[in-house]
């Protein structure tokens, strides 16, 4: 059990405390808001692994076509950090709630544009080209969102709810996934065949101004962060966070950035759009038709959606460190059991490895906004957890897709793409290992001093 204390109050901020109606506003928007994000995000992906070989990258021929379009999704990581910079920075001396409009509207724009795209054989090489510059947009507005979004919501919490609060915004991803596929598998039945190639898969990257619009309105409704409130009023704010965060917390970006690596590379086999073309892939050994794996990786979603939002709150209760390890003991589990499953060609056995699998993921993914908004000190908070991510992202789940069709292809089998998954999990789990538990500790600026302790194993101070 964590030893460390949930019953501290945080400091008020002078003039403005937050208030049930507060917290109930940012869990709202901040579920709504991430939600529309990771839908766009995710509908990139899934578009990658389906038609946009076909579209964007066929004279490459049918196996390289396949990897570079993989690879337009992993461009986007690399241009998260960033973002992470970006809004870091800005987040860090101007407020968290600016930051998450812009990346909404940015996310959503790059979006709409990449479903009015002319294909290759409209446009050439030009298409190809815009299509990764649309990507990197997306993965710089990916970059700043995640930070700005945990930070509303953790630091509008109090102490013994940060891990339910702190899932509000993790559970966009799988909520993000869920429409994602719900919406391709739909028009999959509405645009079948050669229709869904021509101009079905269109319609979701269109129909995210509608989601956009949504997103924008829930967010400008919310209070900025009581903890920068406090700090801007104390004339307390950082000049220069990010160098700051890496003269002091260097070491600690890198283990939280593995933490979440072991997570990520794990997840991008369903949100990378991997397991989407492997499974329907007609020349492949499983073939199973698009509409139910779509609708299959949909349903996962709904599992994943619960055991995120259940370890935010077991982590109030069991602690965010060991709430991550018993994490990492079930995604190990789901990685061994998903392609003997996958493989049967069936897509009953097709869900239930994906079921399995999202409940380690969601273990692993739950605690992870209270844990980064509680290893770093105020004044860099938000530096330090959207570059945490933005490289946890990177050295995860960027390439997975990739990595794994490049193993498939030189081994012949799934079982070296299993190995791989597993070394990532392993990863994680020792990355989590280093850490100590600091389930409850005070987020305001007048605890600037004990936030500074390090919390990594070995060391004393930053």
């Amino acid at each position: 059990m964590s030893t460390s204390p949930l019953n501290r109050t945080e400091p008020t901020t002078p003039g403005r405390i937050a208030t049930p109606l507060d917290r109930r506003r940012v869990v709202f928007a901040t579920v709504i808001g991430t939600s529309v994000e990771w839908y766009d995000f995710f509908i990139y992906a899934f578009a990658a692994g389906l038609v946009f070989s076909q579209l964007f990258f066929e004279p490459a021929g049918a196996q390289l076509a396949i990897l570079l379009s993989f690879a337009t999704v992993g461009v986007s990581f690399l241009f998260r950090p960033l973002g992470a910079f970006l809004a870091g920075h800005l987040g860090d001396i101007f407020g968290r709630r600016i930051i998450l409009v812009s990346t909404l509207v940015l996310m959503g724009s790059a979006t709409a544009l990449v479903g009015l795209l002319p294909t290759y054989s409209q446009i050439g090489v030009l298409a190809p080209i815009l299509l990764v510059f649309l990507r990197i947009l997306q993965g710089i507005s990916a970059g700043g969102e995640w930070g700005g979004a945990v930070l509303m919501a953790v630091e509008h919490a109090t102490p013994e709810r940060r891990g339910l609060f702190g899932a509000s915004p993790q559970i966009g991803v799988p909520i993000g996934l869920l429409m994602a596929s719900g919406a391709l598998a739909l028009m999959s039945i509405i645009a079948p065949g050669d229709a869904f190639i021509e101009w079905g898969w269109r319609v979701p990257f269109l129909l995210s101004v509608v989601l956009i619009a949504i997103g924008y309105w829930v967010r400008r409704r919310v209070e900025e962060s009581p903890v920068f409130l406090e700090i801007a009023a104390r004339k307390e704010k950082t000049k220069t966070p990010i160098v700051q965060l890496f003269k002091k917390h260097s070491l600690l970006v890198l283990i939280a950035a593995l933490v979440f690596a072991g997570n990520n590379a794990v997840g991008y086999m369903t949100t990378g759009g991997y397991i989407q073309n492997y499974a329907t892939n007609p020349d492949g050994p499983v073939g199973i038709e698009r509409g139910p794996v779509l609708w299959a990786v949909a349903g996962s979603a709904v599992v994943w959606l619960a055991s995120t939002w259940f370890a935010g709150w077991l982590s109030d209760k069991f602690g965010r460190r060991n709430t991550y390890i018993l994490g990492w003991i079930l995604q190990l589990g789901g990685v061994f059991t998903l392609f003997p499953l996958v493989n049967t060609g069936q897509i009953v056995p097709l869900f239930l490895a994906l079921a399995i699998l999202t409940v380690g993921l969601g273990f692993t993914y739950g605690p992870q906004a209270a844990l980064y908004s509680e290893l770093f000190p105020a004044s860099v908070r938000f530096s330090g957890v959207s570059i945490s991510y933005a490289l946890g992202a990177i050295i995860g789940g960027a390439f997975a897709p990739t990595i794994a069709t490049a193993l498939v292809q030189a081994t012949g089998t799934t079982w070296s793409v299993t190995l791989y998954l597993a070394g990532m999990t392993l990863i994680g789990l020792i990355a989590t290992l280093l850490l100590r538990d600091r389930t409850g500790i005070p987020l305001g600026p007048d605890h600037e001093a004990e936030q500074a302790v390090s919390p990594i194993y070995g060391r004393a101070t930053a």
